[in-house]
């Protein structure tokens, strides 16, 4: 304990005096003097507090209350959790290739990824955790055991696992590799002329995998026009956005620029190249899970008249954020600035520095919005995410399958299905017909899927108040609750579409992994049928890029 002390103090000193050295000059004596005053509450509590104290989990618990007042992007990266950061920004770890989750005392494979270590070695969704080189993972966390499975490529790692379906624990050898999950999970021709590109995020070099995925469409195929979905694309690497919007618009052009406290961070990103195509028409798919990056490219598309916009308002996060490193390998993600479309907007929906009385943020205010012009001097807003230039709004998730998925019951439901059946149809033709709907509906009937749905809980909270307040009426409010209840009965067949929507995509991951679920996703989507049509009516889709059309 001394030692970690011993460090800890050693690197606040160093700290002290660096801020020290240039506090007065800089005018940051309130940082200074803070610092002060930390330290020695930090040693003194050290010293004498009563019983032994650990400084270590002390300072990271300090950090984290300190960095959650300002954003939710500014954060500490402990050198335990590297790995996870590299994996965000660049795509890639070292480790087996699998998404995992937690089912009560253990952890179970949710996705093993085609072609990588787990897949190759057998692993199955569902399959449950047992020991991990020998050491039993019950009662871990899935961050425990993530942290154990990945590491350095080519080391060999054993599994004890248990398969639904058989009492027999299954012993998996295998070595780690450098996993590189794609960037573009789907590619191909969604009708004659028409090419589709779904990105997930904005990782390393993935403007060069769109680039190379186009590029092998028009080579396949006579392109007229492209769809680039990045609906819950939640964004990634600033540079890489303004790459991608290179392929559409001309060299020179500015794509982004930001702003911050720190004069250096007042820069403009410019297209250096020359682009891959600049004229076939384009449309952009959005949701309200798009972000940042995606943002980005969506805004910029919007505001030079490139490209469409269709779906739902993104997620509105325009702030910038950069890695600093720290001692001991450890890094914080900072938001040094906010960043800035073509325009001269900025996107960031929620405003950190003035919260509510109670520490909540808010949004910002539609009278504070203001309207910027696009190249052709479409009316344009900041203040709250992209606007698509058309809306479709999906019709919102009932909150039974919020309980079906919390509950795993879908996934449990995959599982037993495929151990009775070896294969289904291929994606896109393949569909939950109303005979394994029952079978769906017949493996709920021993299961525990309990939810509260919006009304009833307004329902209930009245009854409550009508106790006092409105006694007359209790017995009236009381016999609509049991009609609520009723109704909410019928739910599972109410609501046949959207659970489907949701089995078909689950056994679709099982037999022909993540490619087949987006394929089978698209087969009836609102929002690429929109997209299909606009790219279709030239007139129409030049009329919404020159602000006479009647969208």
């Amino acid at each position: 304990m001394k030692t970690v002390f011993k460090k800890l103090a050693f690197w606040f000193c160093v700290g002290l005096i660096s801020i020290s050295s240039f506090a007065f000059v800089s005018g940051y004596f309130e940082v200074s003097k803070n610092l002060d005053i930390f330290t020695s509450l930090f040693r003194e509590v050290n010293v004498y507090y009563v019983d032994e104290t650990k400084p270590g989990e002390m300072i990271e618990k300090a950090i984290d209350s300190m960095l959650k007042s300002l954003d939710p992007y500014t954060t500490y990266i402990p050198e335990s959790e590297i790995e996870d950061f590299r994996f965000q920004t660049t795509g890639q770890y070292g480790g087996i290739g699998a998404t995992i989750r937690k089912r009560n005392d253990y952890v179970i494979i949710s996705e093993p990824y085609r072609g990588f270590p787990a897949d190759k070695a057998g692993l199955k969704a569902g399959d449950k955790l047992l020991e991990i080189d020998g050491k039993s993972v019950k009662g871990k966390s899935t961050q425990d055991v993530s942290s154990v499975l990945k590491g350095q490529p080519g080391v060999e790692v054993n599994l004890l696992i248990e398969r639904p379906g058989t009492d027999k624990k299954i012993q998996k050898t295998f070595t780690r590799e450098e996993v590189k999950v794609k960037s573009i999970p789907y590619m191909g021709m969604v009708e004659d002329g028409i090419a589709y590109v779904r990105l997930r995020s904005f990782t390393r070099n993935c403007s060069k995998e769109v680039k190379d995925a186009i590029i092998e469409l028009k080579e396949e195929n006579d392109v007229k026009g492209l769809v680039l979905d990045l609906r819950s694309n939640p964004g990634g690497l600033l540079n890489e956005s303004v790459n991608l919007c290179n392929l559409f618009i001309d060299k020179g052009l500015e794509v982004v620029s930001t702003k911050g406290k720190i004069k250096d961070w007042e820069k403009s990103y410019k297209t250096k190249k020359e682009p891959l195509d600049k004229e076939m028409p384009l449309v952009v798919l959005i949701n309200q899970s798009s972000a940042s990056a995606s943002e980005i490219v969506s805004g910029t598309m919007q505001d030079l008249d490139r490209g469409v916009i269709i779906g739902k308002k993104s997620f509105g996060k325009g702030l910038v954020q950069q890695t600093r490193k720290l001692s001991y390998n450890s890094q914080l993600k900072v938001t040094v600035a906010k960043y800035y479309t073509p325009s001269g907007r900025c996107i960031q929906a929620l405003d950190y520095a003035h919260r509510n009385e109670d520490g909540s943020v808010g949004k910002v205010p539609d009278s504070l919005k203001t309207a910027f012009e696009t190249k052709n001097g479409r009316p344009v807003y900041d203040g709250g995410g992209v606007d698509p230039d058309i809306v479709i709004d999906k019709e919102g998730y009932a909150e039974i399958l919020g309980s079906l998925v919390s509950k795993q019951l879908i996934f449990d439901y995959a599982t037993q299905f495929v151990l009775e059946n070896d294969t289904i149809g291929a994606p896109g033709i393949y569909q939950i017909d109303d005979a394994l709907y029952e079978d769906f509906v017949s493996f709920l009937s021993d299961k525990d899927y309990e939810y509260e749905t919006s009304t009833e809980k307004e329902l209930a909270d009245l009854i409550n108040h009508a106790e006092d307040e409105y006694a007359e009426f209790k017995d009236d409010l009381e016999v609509l609750q049991k009609k609520l209840l009723s109704y909410k009965e019928d739910d599972i067949h109410k609501y046949q579409s959207q659970i489907s929507e949701l089995i078909l995509s689950e056994l679709m991951t099982r037999y022909h992994y993540q490619e087949g679920s987006v394929v089978a996703s698209l087969a009836n989507d609102p929002v690429l049928n929109e997209a299909i049509s606009v790219l279709n009516d030239l007139e129409r889709y030049e009329g919404i890029l020159s602000g006479s059309g009647s969208e």
